[in-house]
């Protein structure tokens, strides 16, 4: 029986839709025939490989032989899922949604920025915009006891183009005078002028007001001008290691200008300012926050003339003799300071030429070994404390042993019988050493401490060293002897100019002072506070110690070359060893000559000290340092206008 022939189209992909594997299907495949159990004989040869029950046909053993059957076709391919699509308008739908809540926030967000809280937003971004920046204002001057200046500050322009407001027409015409008045590269400025969409190039700086004004008056567009100050020192004062300078942004760093900043400084105004993208800063019309405060004026006590001449002679004899360094004071008795000058120095104007060690003020700065300037404190407190008069005789050997060490006088001579007034006036260190004894150290150690010594002057001065002065407790065997006459203690030049000053005040010491006060804007001058007095001897001391002091510049004592025409001098020397810093001992540290006194003898106007460190020609304090002091001294009895010494100095007994 034949297969009935199925006309309907098949679906190659569907189950027996191809032969063998590989093989082209055929155009009208065949169906197997279904067995009466349901079942193919393909599916049933299939189970019988599989090891299924075989299935016996009827007839048994004897029916007819079975037909071979061809092998199975391949398994079909796998079938590919066919994508039915969705519907679209819930997806469009749910964008719409979600675009619409992002617009709302948005809009939400726009309205609260614009509207409610607008002001706010405007301020906010304002400020981001502004900026508030210092204007500068006027630094006092420094000037001398009549008003002359050592520092004073001049009114400059800082000249600037605003590329934003320069007419085209004018363009050129603006560049050529910036190049002409102000000596500039053309392109350099023609690059500011044309510096869109900048608002604000410096142009020049340091520009005078008057130049300025010729510019201004010519009124080119996009240029302007702010003002600002330089701060000046008039040259050859000879007061530069004293008053100091500023540095690049107008603040006192060094001398009288860092100590008294704030009273020099004023206060600097306020400006607000457009910081523009570039950050460049916009002048601003009606921009000013407060006006600037003026500086006051410091006036000091010094003499210019003094000072100038002061600081010139120092200078030519340091050279001379070619020392490391030296300083002179000039003092009124009363402690004011007229004149106070050190060397080396530097020159105020340029800086950068020099260093620390020419900025320091050695004056205050420098410690030494006084010497024998120091017996002046060690006599005047045997005589105050009455345990010698003027006229008592002592004997004194060349040298003296003392415990393990010999002190011995300056040059060699015979034991002899000295008085007090001959002990100072030829300076030996063997009789002062024996008026010490008499003293005892905690009493000598006392005066000197009245005298101002190892504690600081009460100037106040930028780099001031107290020097040292060791407890009376801490003195060992040689201490004594050693401190008597001017050794292991230290000193600056301002505190033995101190010592001096107070016996020319009839024994009564007033704090060293430099600053008489400040002047106001509107002219008004303000004292400074008067200085702290104390008496530490009596005037009768003072007067002993005066003509003491007088012998040593007569012929018979060790500074004739102090002496001045026409007025009587009182002075002292001194000759100290210097301390070799890298070995710590006195040897090959040379030696450090000073001279201390003050003039007129009977009716003391000025006192002077000046010290030199480490001259080489010579050291002796009368020999170097004497000089210094009679050319200074005689310029300041000049200037003061003191007159000449009418009287003679009365004889005093040197020996017995």
């Amino acid at each position: 029986m034949s297969t009935p022939r199925d006309r309907r189209p098949r679906d190659p992909r569907r189950p027996g839709a191809s032969g063998r594997s590989g093989s082209r299907p055929s155009k009208r495949p065949q169906r197997e025939p279904r067995r009466p159990d349901g079942g193919t004989r393909a599916s049933a040869a299939a189970r019988a490989a599989q090891g299924g029950p075989r299935r016996v046909r009827p007839g048994g053993e004897g029916a007819a032989p079975r037909r071979r059957t061809a092998p199975p076709p391949p398994p079909p391919p796998l079938l590919r899922r066919t994508f039915r699509r969705g519907e679209p308008r819930k997806r469009l739908k749910l964008g719409a949604a979600l675009i619409a809540v992002v617009i709302l926030l948005f809009a939400g967000r726009l309205v609260q920025i614009q509207g409610l809280d607008a002001e706010t937003y405007a301020e906010a971004a304002s400020n981001l915009r502004l900026q508030t920046i210092d204007i500068p204002t006027l630094r006092g001057q420094i000037t001398d006891a009549e008003g002359h200046p050592f520092a004073l500050s001049v009114e400059v322009r800082t000249v600037f183009v605003d590329p934003e407001e320069v007419e085209e027409d004018e363009r050129d015409q603006l560049v050529d005078e910036l190049v002409t008045r102000f000596g500039l590269e053309e392109d350099e400025v023609e690059a500011k002028v044309d510096a869109r969409p900048s608002r604000y190039q410096v142009v020049a700086t340091e520009v005078t007001p008057e130049a300025w004004g010729e510019l201004r008056d010519l009124g080119l567009s996009g240029v302007g001008a702010q003002v600002d100050y330089n701060r000046v020192y008039p040259e050859e004062t000879g007061a530069a290691d004293l008053v100091g300078f500023v540095g690049s942004e107008g603040h006192g760093l060094e001398g009288l200008e860092g100590y008294l900043n704030d009273t020099l400084a004023g206060e600097a105004g306020k400006r607000q300012v457009e910081v523009g993208a570039d950050g460049t800063q916009i002048p601003m019309a009606g921009g000013l926050v407060r006006d600037p405060v003026p500086g006051q004026d410091v006036r000091l006590t010094l003499d210019r003339d003094l000072q100038f001449h002061m600081a010139q002679v120092l200078a030519e004899r340091v050279e001379e003799l070619d020392a490391e360094g030296g300083s002179a004071i000039a003092m009124l008795p009363t402690g004011e300071i007229i004149g106070m000058a050190d060397y080396p120095s530097y020159d105020q104007n340029d800086i950068q030429a020099t260093g620390p060690e020419e900025w320091s003020n050695g004056a205050v700065h420098e410690t030494f070994e006084p010497g024998s300037t120091n017996k002046v404190i060690t006599i005047g407190s045997a005589l105050e404390e009455g345990v010698t008069t003027p006229d008592t005789v002592y004997t004194v050997p060349y040298a003296q042993q003392y415990y393990d060490q010999t002190f011995k006088d300056s040059s060699y001579h015979e034991t002899q019988r000295l008085t007090v007034n001959g002990i100072m006036a030829h300076s030996s260190n063997v009789g002062t050493i024996k008026i010490a004894d008499q003293v005892g150290a905690g009493v000598l150690h006392s005066f000197m401490e009245d005298f101002g010594l190892g504690q600081p002057t009460g100037l106040h001065l930028p780099g001031e060293e107290a020097g040292i002065l060791t407890d009376p407790d801490d003195w060992w065997g040689t201490q004594l002897p050693s401190v008597s006459i001017g050794h292991s203690l230290s000193v600056n030049a301002t505190q033995m100019a101190s010592v001096y000053a107070t016996i020319a005040n009839g024994g009564v010491r007033a704090d060293p002072t430099i600053v008489a006060g400040t002047v106001d804007a509107d002219g008004e001058f303000a004292p400074s506070d008067d200085p702290e007095q104390r008496r530490v001897v009596s005037q009768e001391t003072a007067d002993q110690l005066a003509l003491m002091l007088e012998a040593v510049t007569s012929d018979e004592g060790t500074a004739p070359q102090a002496r001045i025409d026409g007025y009587r001098v009182a002075g002292k020397t001194g000759t100290a060893n210097r301390i070799n810093p890298e070995t710590g001992t006195y040897e090959d540290g040379g030696y450090t000559a000073t001279f201390a006194g003050f003039a007129p003898a009977d009716a003391p106007e000025v006192v002077v000290q000046v010290v030199l460190h480490n001259p080489q020609e010579t050291y002796y304090g009368g020999e170097a340092a004497g000089p210094v002091f009679n050319d200074i001294m005689s310029f300041a009895l000049q200037s003061l206008k003191v007159p000449p010494t009418e009287t003679e100095p009365p004889a005093i007994r040197l020996e017995e």
